[in-house]
């Protein structure tokens, strides 16, 4: 069978430039190099002679012979990282968010993914359920390490019995087997009360840390429901009292691991925090925020880079000639950290309103700020007192590379509903510099495709 990769941009300058490579191409193969995905291809390219089997647009196929440096870069982004196509999840996991997603919204929210190579390239977490021999010895030779694994619990029967998956049981045995080839990984547990918490969760972790130095870190995340779980396996939500109980925990072992290691190797999600309305942990105990993507230390690491941000402006005179009302649009639990970093900006003309938007559209139970859609900023923008002149909107909210929510509400939709000026801030300095210096800070942001890198990149 083959496969292909189909190109969507040309970088400028770059090499795909020079042999006159354009959107819509398909690299068939390297050097006679059947390749299924983008670490294939990464493989194949480092050569120096090479042989570049294309099928143009126009469906004719064209063998581009030339040498390259060793370390040059065809300079494309694809369709897809992966050629062949996603590996999908055959569990049914009582958990699963997916499950839980509204009807009727487009088909790609509905996919789920469960791809090793997905895992590597971009830290997708996969559970190896639909792992053979051949996928294990294609890590080894490559050696693709790191990995990204949803293990939650390490008792066999609990894990078949809350992925509804006999190979979920297998977990111990894979896990030696990436410790026999010396690839390493990140963890994570999406946590249930009365399923995988308490005795446990303390067997889990001990399991797990058994496993250093190829295991990384383990990440506790609290199960989400929305209202949408029909014929779902019955869950609930930890509250305030179970979440200090969870951080109780962990902090134990925190202390154990960093008297062992010098590391916390486990850390809990923001939530378990904000629900607990407990301080979050000092940037030092998150060792680098090995899982920053998981939600693991967000709101640590917005607080530090929003204070850099205050230190180095100190002595810098901010102001406005007239009254600037700007609305900061944000979900229910980053309203909480928002608050108070805001509370104490002194810029002449200036009024900052938090606008916490309570999701209507998935439930109330979602609070965080990546899940909310279009229409409830909207109808939160509607319902706001006072003025406003401009709206800043999180990256999070919009699915990544484009501007669309995940109602497909698009951002152009929500701009022509509420006909005020909005720009997007992806962290604490785009805020910070849309706030100090609106009239004068673009809204300029990356789109962040699937783009195809060095050979380098992939062989640490």
């Amino acid at each position: 069978m083959s496969y292909s990769g189909t190109i969507i941009k040309i970088n400028k300058d770059s090499l795909a430039e020079e042999l006159g490579l354009g959107v819509g191409d398909m690299i068939i193969s390297i050097n006679g190099q059947q390749l299924i995905d983008i670490i294939d291809l990464s493989f194949a390219f480092a050569e120096e002679d090479i042989s570049l089997l294309v099928e143009h647009k126009d469906g004719q196929q064209e063998l581009i012979e030339f040498e390259k440096e060793y370390d040059e870069e065809l300079g494309v982004e694809f369709e897809s990282a992966v050629f062949d196509g996603i590996h999908h999840c055959g569990n049914n996991c009582c958990f699963c968010f997916v499950d839980q997603i509204a009807p009727n919204m487009r088909e790609s929210l509905s996919v789920k993914d469960d791809d090793y190579r997905m895992s590597f390239l971009y830290g997708n977490f996969v559970t190896m359920t639909n792992m053979g021999k051949s996928d294990f010895e294609r890590i080894r030779r490559l050696h693709l390490s790191p990995l990204y694994l949803s293990v939650h619990t390490t008792n066999a029967k609990l894990r078949s019995r809350m992925m509804n998956s006999k190979r979920a049981g297998e977990i111990e045995n894979q896990l030696d087997i990436l410790d026999s080839i010396d690839v390493q990984y990140h963890t994570q547990i999406v946590l249930c009360p009365d399923l995988n918490d308490g005795a446990e969760l303390e067997k889990t972790i001990k399991d797990i840390g058994t496993r250093i130095p190829n295991a990384l870190s383990i990440a506790i995340v609290p199960v989400g429901l929305t209202k949408y779980r029909e014929h779902c396996y019955k869950l609930t939500m930890f509250d305030k009292e179970g979440m200090s109980a969870v951080i109780a925990q962990v902090e134990k072992w925190q202390e154990l691991f960093r008297k062992k290691i010098d590391n916390s190797f486990v850390y809990l999600s923001d939530e378990f925090y904000l629900t607990a309305e407990y301080p979050f942990p000092e940037s030092c105990y998150y060792d680098g925020f090995p899982q920053l993507d998981n939600g693991i230390g967000l709101s640590r690491n917005f607080i530090d880079e929003w204070r850099i941000q205050q230190e180095r402006d100190q002595g810098n005179q901010y102001g406005y000639e007239r009254l600037l009302n700007i609305t900061v649009v944000c979900g229910i639990s980053a309203g909480k950290v928002f608050r108070p970093l805001l509370k104490n900006m002194n810029i002449d003309n200036l009024h900052v309103h938090i606008l916490a938007v309570e999701n209507e559209f998935f439930g109330k139970d979602i609070t965080v700020t990546g899940l909310l859609t279009g229409q409830d900023i909207l109808k939160a923008l509607k319902k706001q007192e006072g003025d406003c002149d401009g709206v800043i909107l999180p990256a999070s909210a919009l699915r990544e590379g484009e501007d669309i929510f995940l109602d497909d509400w698009t951002l152009q939709k929500l701009k022509d509903e509420y006909k005020k000026e909005m720009k997007v801030a992806a962290d604490a300095d785009a805020l910070y510099s849309l706030l100090t210096r609106w009239n004068h800070v673009k809204d300029i942001r990356e789109n962040n495709l699937y783009t195809w890198q060095s050979n380098a990149a992939y062989t640490k």
